[in-house]
Formats: structure tokens, C-alpha cells, sequence
């Protein structure tokens, strides 16, 4: 067993708990009421500690101390490893195939089993070794007279007097130049101005038998001065034939284009000999959209049609564009519109004819070009991290024009096996990679087949490894950005399962967000794989088919925040089942979230035609408005992609002249009956301990204002600035207000440590005597959320923000909780609770990314609550949801599948949850009949 004794981290009240080793464990219980207290901030941070307590003196020095959790003791904890949500990697190099490896190994088969291609004939690449160039001369040529050369400048300007003379130096005669056998003179040069080839004549002879050994010499003479490679052709011919390569490297026997011998690196975006020279190998480069350069082509210059230029103003920049114009019959009051394209396309790319430009000063005249206003753009770089933003407004980003998004060098693109370079087999899906793979050694000659074995075995597994988590959908090119929580989370089990560790402690935090009932079965095996190898896994989840899989299941609550801290309930599944808490309400449906008795009709719709982005396959869909709307699917079918890269983005750009670039469509109709867009994502509201509920929701200025009019601020001339912790006056200067001080871990994430100068309170001793009903600012901090509406119930402002906080749940958290230690369920509630205490306008329309993340049973029945009279009210709300509690009471259901990535981007169900439980053909239909 691990044993914790007196856990008080957070809300936890001196808890004890047992985990048995070699299990699946299940940590339950409402949120915010104890079980990541326990998982990470207990368990995990002390196993972390005893970590860095292994290293020696000297390395412990570089990490400071890292605080020893207010536990009483923890006996029988193995080596810990945790994999959290937050620990996504934003780097645009960092990949699906990156993060699993599996690219690595993929790498490797290429360098070592690939066939190479030649870029022009597309002919099978060659290398020979010197005495099968000895041989192959003799049969070729046997009898003719021919000559043996090294090619020395191929395809290059200048006139190589020098080359030539250290050629004469040498005691060669004769040297080929653009085609022709010439003999080398003194002071020999050629023609700077013009490209050219040279290849130097090593020997000249009728090949035979008996002259074997000369032509060994010949062919080793000219392996060393052509780097490699040599070249033969015939003398006699009257008409010159093109000459024959014969290379030690791959080389093209046509043309005698040569690679380099490859290497993984040379597969390798991330290396100087793989990326691409002019993306990087990042596989995008940033390009003028002409669109947001000229968004109204209606307008004339003068009245503003050119967006980065602005009006017209008395400027150079307007007096050479109106020289260009006036050139072209037109003026600065011509609308855009009314120019020819070619014309359009000189203002923006330039003109490369001089204009005759009036000086203001002394009415003198000059010649100048103009740049074009791309150029004038790409100009303001220079001007630093402002200038890059403002110029960033006016470019899109799109697949590098010479790499086309592949990443890599053109070299790298032309080794194959089974005629698919890397590139292509990158940008495959898991599963589809994981079909290809099958039996391709039949498909490999017999040596690429046994020198690929190893690495094959090893992509293999981890590929069945990405399918068994759900994932079979991803290809290994797409993004790490890009993920989800969910999505990065299975990612890194899935790299777990394949490292094989064995006697370790895995923690993982909700790994069943973003993932369909349908593959929830795969999730849990792959846990179940984990502990069979040896390991102990304690998962935080509130899913009920992983809740009934667990070996042991720990319930923590009853409640929330302070109410919560306690262990409800202990044991396996039969065992708690028993006991009467929030948890085994629901699992027992002693309690149940209830189907509505009705379902609303749409007042209107949205109809969005032709959707094409990402796997969306030219997707039509009517999207019904004044009703709850819920989004659902396998996960990678294309959900995200209609609603938050299609819609979204064409709605914003409508209502608020945004720049979000929506993926493609034909067209999208009813935009008009929206006036107010509200998007509630996962994404965290504060990356620093600095930002907290009260400054995310806005109510921290009203309380700093209320601070600001009490009688002993008034006395000291405080303004409500001095109750600002983020910046100077009243702050403490030690930890900046922070509370806490970060101690940076290197290798390991930043550690917060309670300041020593203030105690964590943020403000110094003059600010702290201010008082608003016998509390201080930092006494108000302190409090939770259900407190502090009591406290301020009478001061509207701040009341009503406060109220719509505790309405969606979250009446445990302190105002000042970091926002560094909420859940992503939590950071969606906040932004939610925002927006609910701000007026709407009864047409706006609320859309929500699996708003259910990180929520209990009762939390979900809560939330439901607050959404539903959201939409009594008149607005719009779209969720896109895996929860069969929220699917089930939605009004209208758009299911998308049938599969995700290559096989989804379809629209295999709508209308009522009834309505799509009867489609046979719908994943999601047949889980919502068992509701």
C-alpha cells in the first residue's frame, strides 16, 4: 500500500488514505473538493521532493528548496511520474511524432532502408564501387575510343584562369568546357558572365581486358579530383551522346545529380541538413492576404481603400503611389474596383519604371521606383515587437511555397520506401500509417526488409499503442499546438506505455476529456496495460464507465472548497457503492440529471454551406438559433473544426471586423440574426499566480474602488491603485505583490514558495490597516467566493459579478486563488460566469468547448442549469460535447463522423436526442438509447 497520514494540503482535512500498489485508482469527488489537492499537490510534489533530495549537494544548489507538503507522513511511494493537461508544448517544431518518438525511429528506417530517386528522371538512384566501375566501362565501351573524366564546375558563373592553371600545374592536358573537349592554353579564362560546366579529361583510351589496371588508375584518379563521381563519352562519334555518371554516392546515372549518403538527420526539420532553407522547417512562411490589405474595394485611396496605409495624408508614400497612378489614367479618388488587376497588383508587389516624384520643398522633381505597399509592410519589421504585430494583422499564414508544408529539404523528399517519401507517410493518419505498415516487408527487397526489422517492430508498437488510447485519428505532422488537454495527455500515456518502466506511480488528471463514449473502453485497457506491467496508476476522473473499471476508488468531499477535504468514501467499487455520497447517488440513480419534458424549436438558423476545412468534406449543415445546440462526435471528426474554425472565425469577422481567418466554405447564411458572439474555451485564464477570479472577472476593481472610499484610506490619501498588487505603492516589494516567490527547476516545472517577507499576504503593513468592515484587502482575498457574496450583498456592482461566479459552481474557490492551480473545468466556468454577469442582448450566441471538463455528476447538473436559462432568455447556444448528460437534454443534436480524421468531416445525424437515438448509423445515438 501507499499510505498518506495527515494530508492538509489546500482544503484536504487531515486526511488518511490507502492505494494499493499494482492498481487502477480512481480519485473522485466534486470539483474543488480535494482530489487534485491529494493526486499532485500531495502525493506527486512529495515524490517530486524525494527526487531532488537524491541528487547530490552540489546539483541541489541550483534549485533552491522545494517546500515538503503539509502531509504527516507517506510511506510506500515509488518513483512518481504525472501526466497533467497543462504541460502542452506551444513550440511549432514539436510534433504528434516528435512527442511519441515514433518520427525518431520512422527517421532512422529512412536513412537506412529507403531507396533514393533522382529529382529530374526519377530513375532509381545508384552507387558503385570502383571495380564495378572498372567493369562495367570495359563491357560498355570495349573497342571505342572514349574518355575518362572528373566533372570539377557544374552549372557555375565565372572565368577559373586559376583552376585552369593549377590544372596545367598538374600535368593535364585536356578539359571539357560546356560540352566540348578542349585543350588548356596559358592564361585560359572563359567568360565570367556565363555559366558554366568543366569536366577534366583524367585519360583518354579504348577500353579492354588487358588494360584493366590503367583504368582502375584512371577511374581512382578521377574519383579523387571529381569528389566521387566521375563521367564517360565516346570520342569517335560524329553526334555527341550524353555522357554516362558512375558515382561511389547515389547519384543519378542520367543526369549525375549526386546526394549525400543519407543520414536521420537528413529527415530531421529540426537540423540545418533536413529543414527546408526557406521555412525552416516549419512548413508555413507568413504571406500578404491581399483581403486585409484591401478590405473595401469600393474605396479609393484617399478614402482609405489601402487598410496598412490608412487615409490619405501629405506624405511621400501618397506621392509616389499618386505618380504611379496618375500614370496609369487613374487618381487618388478612383475606387479600387475600377482599376485593372495588373494595376491593383503594381500598388501592391511595386513597379519597377522610374516615376517623376514632386518634392514639397522647393518644387524640385526626382526619379523613384515604387516598392509596392507588400514591401513597404515587410519594411516595418525593424521596428521591433510592434512594428512585427501591426505588419501580423496583414499576412495569413500558409504551406511554405518551396517546401509545400512537408518541412524538409527537396533532397529528403526523394528517398522512399514503398514509393512514399517521409512527408507523406507524416501526414498520414495513426491508424491508416499503422494499416500501411502491415506486412511492407513483403514489398522491400530482402536487404531493406531485414536491416528495417528493429526499427519496424518499435513503430509498430507505438502506433498500437496511439490507436488503443484513441488517437488513430492524429497524424504524426500535426501540431502539438494544435491538441487538446485530453488529446496531450493520451499522447504522453501512450509514450509511457512504450517506455515499458515498471514499479512507478503514474498520476494522470481526467485523460477521458475530448474522447466519445465509443472510445472510452480503449482508454481504459491501455490503463489497465500500465498497472499490468508492474505499475500503479491513481487516475482523478469523474467518468462512470472508468469509475466502474477501477480496482480502487478513493471519493473525496462531500462538497466543495471548505465543505469538501474529507475521504467520503474508500474501496472497490462494491465497497463504496454502499456508502450514500454525491458520487454513489449518481451511480446508483439514486440521482439523475433529467431529460427535459420538451424540446425547444429553432427561431431561425445559420446555415453553413460547403465546409471543406481540415477533414470536413464539403459539409452543409443548418444550425437552428434561440435553442440549445449540441455538437457531438468521435473524437477527430471534425467538430471543432465547423464550429470554432469555421463558424466562429466567419461570425467574429462579420460582427466585429476581426482578422480570424475561418477555414474554407462556400457560404454562410443567417449571420445577421446574431448580434453578440461569446466563445467559452479551455484555455487557461492566467499563466502567473497573478491572475485570479477576481481580476479575470473583472470585480477587483470594483473592490479596490470600495477600499478606496473608506474613511482610513481617505485619512492616509490612499487611491484604489494602492490596493493593486501589480503595482508599486502599496504592494510588497519583495515578492511584487505576488504572494509567492517562483524558483525556477530548470528541467522541471517553476515552484511557487510563500514570500517570507509579507507571508504570502502581498501587501505591505500601511496598506494592510485599511479596513472595509473590520477586513483588509488581503482578508478579502482570503476569502471564498459563497463568502464574499454574503459579505458584499449590498454593494450591487460588486454583488451581481460575485453571484455569477457562485451560480456556476464555483462558490468554494478564494477570490485570490491562483489561476495557475485551477482545472481547465474550473477556467471555463470563470470565463463563463464572466460573461453571464454582463448584460446579453437576447441574439447572442454562446459557444461552448466541452464545458462539462473537470465536472462531477452534481457539478454537470448545475452547470446545465445555468445554460438552460441562458437560452430561456432568448440567446443561442452551441456546446461541443462528449457528456451524454448534456447531449441528452440538448434541443437539437449535430452529429459528425462517422470516424475521426480521413474517415469523419460528415454529417451522419441531426435533429432531437430521440430523433439521433434512433439513427443506427450514428455512435452517439446508440449511447444515448442506454440513457
Amino acid at each position: 500500500m501507499i499510505r498518506v497520514e495527515g494530508a492538509r494540503v489546500h482544503n484536504l482535512k487531515n486526511i488518511d488514505v490507502e492505494i494499493p500498489h499494482n492498481s487502477l485508482t480512481v480519485i473522485t469527488g466534486l470539483s474543488g473538493s480535494g482530489k487534485s489537492s491529494l493526486a499532485f499537490d500531495t502525493i506527486y510534489a512529495e515524490g517530486q521532493r524525494r527526487y531532488l533530495e537524491t541528487l547530490s549537494a552540489y546539483s541541489r544548489q541550483f534549485f533552491g528548496t522545494l517546500e515538503r507538503p503539509d502531509v504527516d507522513k507517506i510511506t510506500g511511494l515509488s518513483p512518481v511520474i504525472a501526466i497533467e493537461q497543462k504541460t502542452t508544448n506551444r513550440n511549432p517544431r514539436s510534433t504528434v511524432g516528435t512527442i511519441t518518438e515514433v518520427y525518431d525511429f520512422i527517421r532512422l528506417l529512412y536513412a537506412r532502408a529507403s531507396i533514393a530517386y533522382s529529382k529530374t528522371t526519377g530513375e532509381q538512384m545508384v552507387r558503385y564501387s570502383d571495380e564495378k566501375i572498372v567493369e562495367l566501362i570495359i563491357e560498355k565501351y570495349r573497342g571505342e575510343k572514349i574518355a575518362i573524366l572528373a566533372p570539377i564546375i557544374k552549372g557555375r558563373k565565372g572565368h577559373y584562369r586559376e583552376l585552369f592553371a593549377g590544372f596545367t600545374k598538374k600535368g593535364y592536358i585536356y578539359a571539357r568546357v560546356d560540352g566540348e573537349v578542349v585543350e588548356i592554353t596559358p592564361s585560359m579564362q572563359l567568360d565570367r558572365y556565363k555559366i558554366h560546366n568543366i569536366e577534366l579529361v583524367i585519360d583518354r583510351l579504348k577500353p579492354s581486358v588487358s588494360d584493366a589496371e590503367r583504368i582502375k588508375k584512371s577511374v581512382a584518379e578521377a574519383m579523387k579530383q571529381g569528389r566521387g563521381t566521375l563521367l564517360t563519352i565516346p570520342l569517335d562519334l560524329k553526334v555527341p551522346i550524353a555522357p554516362k555518371y558512375f558515382s561511389r554516392n547515389l547519384m543519378c546515372p542520367t543526369t549525375g545529380i549526386a546526394y549525400n549518403e543519407p543520414a536521420p538527420h537528413t529527415f530531421s526539420f529540426n537540423s540545418p541538413q533536413g529543414a527546408c532553407p526557406h521555412c525552416g522547417g516549419l512548413g508555413q512562411e507568413s504571406a500578404a492576404d491581399i483581403e486585409k490589405i484591401i478590405p473595401d474595394r469600393a474605396k479609393s485611396i484617399r478614402g482609405g481603400a489601402i487598410e496598412p496605409l490608412g487615409k490619405f495624408k501629405q506624405s511621400f508614400v501618397f506621392n509616389k503611389l499618386e505618380a504611379l497612378l496618375v500614370r496609369s489614367g487613374y487618381t487618388l479618388d478612383t475606387p479600387i474596383n475600377e482599376m485593372e488587376e495588373d494595376d491593383v497588383l503594381a500598388i501592391l508587389n511595386g513597379d519597377s519604371s522610374p516615376l517623376r516624384v514632386a518634392l514639397a520643398s522647393a518644387g524640385n522633381t526626382i526619379m523613384v521606383q515604387w516598392e509596392g505597399v507588400i514591401a513597404y509592410l515587410e519594411s516595418q519589421f525593424e521596428d521591433g515587437d510592434k512594428g512585427e504585430k501591426w505588419v501580423a494583422q496583414f499576412a495569413q499564414k500558409r504551406p511554405c511555397s518551396v517546401c509545400g508544408g512537408a518541412r524538409l529539404r527537396e533532397d529528403s523528399l526523394y528517398f522512399k520506401i514503398d514509393d512514399k517519401n517521409i512527408a507523406e507517410v507524416s501526414s498520414m493518419s495513426i491508424i491508416h500509417l499503422a494499416e500501411w505498415l502491415e506486412g511492407i516487408e513483403q514489398r522491400m527487397s530482402t536487404k531493406q526488409a531485414t536491416i528495417a526489422r528493429e526499427p519496424l517492430k518499435e513503430i509498430r508498437e507505438r502506433l498500437r499503442f496511439l490507436v488503443d488510447v484513441g488517437l488513430g485519428y492524429l497524424s504524426l505532422n500535426r501540431n502539438s499546438a494544435t491538441l487538446s488537454g485530453g488529446e496531450s495527455q493520451r499522447i504522453r500515456l501512450a509514450t509511457q506505455i512504450g517506455s515499458k518502466l515498471v514499479n512507478v506511480l503514474y498520476i494522470l488528471d481526467e485523460p477521458s476529456i475530448g474522447l466519445h463514449q465509443r472510445d472510452n473502453i480503449k482508454l481504459i485497457n491501455s490503463l489497465r496495460q500500465l498497472r499490468d506491467a508492474g505499475n500503479t496508476v491513481i487516475v482523478v476522473e469523474h467518468d462512470e464507465d472508468m469509475i466502474r473499471a477501477a480496482d480502487w476508488i478513493i471519493d473525496v468531499g462531500p462538497l466543495a472548497g471548505r465543505r469538501g477535504g474529507e475521504v467520503s468514501a474508500m474501496g472497490t467499487f462494491s465497497d463504496i457503492i454502499e456508502k450514500q455520497t454525491l458520487t454513489t447517488d449518481y451511480l446508483t440513480g439514486r440521482k439523475a440529471i433529467e431529460i427535459p419534458a420538451s424540446r425547444r424549436k429553432g427561431r431561425g438558423e445559420i446555415t453553413i454551406v460547403g465546409a471543406t476545412g481540415n477533414n470536413l468534406k464539403n459539409v452543409t449543415v443548418d444550425i437552428p438559433l434561440g435553442v440549445f445546440v449540441c455538437v457531438a462526435g468521435v473524437s477527430g471528426s471534425g467538430k471543432s473544426s465547423l464550429i470554432n474554425y469555421t463558424l466562429r472565425p466567419a461570425l467574429s469577422r462579420y460582427l466585429y471586423n476581426s482578422y480570424d481567418q475561418p477555414l474554407p466554405y462556400k457560404e454562410i447564411r443567417g449571420l445577421d440574426k446574431v448580434d453578440k458572439l461569446v466563445l467559452v474555451d479551455q484555455s487557461p485564464i492566467g499563466r502567473t499566480p497573478r491572475s485570479n477570479p477576481a481580476t479575470y472577472s473583472g470585480v477587483w476593481g470594483d473592490i479596490r474602488k470600495l477600499f478606496e472610499a473608506t474613511q482610513d484610506a481617505q485619512i492616509r490619501g490612499y487611491k484604489a491603485g494602492r490596493f493593486s498588487f501589480n503595482v508599486k505603492g502599496g504592494r510588497c516589494e519583495e515578492c511584487r505583490g505576488a504572494g509567492v516567490q517562483t524558483i525556477e527547476m530548470n528541467f522541471l516545472p517553476d515552484v511557487y514558495v510563500t514570500c517570507k517577507s509579507c507571508n504570502g499576504e502581498r501587501y505591505n503593513r500601511d496598506t494592510l490597516q485599511v479596513k472595509y468592515k473590520d477586513r483588509n484587502i488581503n482578508d478579502v482575498l482570503n476569502m471564498t467566493v459563497n463568502q464574499s457574496v454574503d459579505f458584499f450583498e449590498n454593494i450591487p456592482s460588486i454583488y451581481h459579478k460575485l453571484k455569477a461566479i457562485q451560480d456556476v459552481g464555483l462558490g468554494y474557490l478564494r477570490l485570490g486563488q491562483p489561476c495557475t492551480t485551477l482545472s481547465g473545468g474550473e477556467s471555463q466556468r470563470i470565463k463563463l460566469s464572466s460573461e453571464l454577469s454582463k448584460r446579453d442582448t437576447g441574439n447572442t450566441l454562446y459557444i461552448l468547448d466541452e464545458p462539462t471538463t473537470g465536472l462531477h455528476f452534481e457539478d454537470v447538473r448545475v452547470l446545465l442549469g445555468v445554460l438552460q436559462r441562458l437560452v430561456d432568455r432568448g440567446n443561442s447556444l452551441i456546446v461541443i460535447e462528449h457528456n451524454l448528460d448534456v447531449i441528452k437534454v440538448a434541443d437539437h443534436i449535430i452529429d459528425i463522423g462517422y470516424e475521426g480524421g480521413e474517415g469523419g468531416g460528415l454529417v451522419v445525424a441531426r435533429g432531437t436526442p430521440e430523433q439521433v437515438s434512433r439513427n443506427k448509423k450514428s455512435s452517439t445515438g446508440r449511447f444515448l438509447l442506454k440513457r
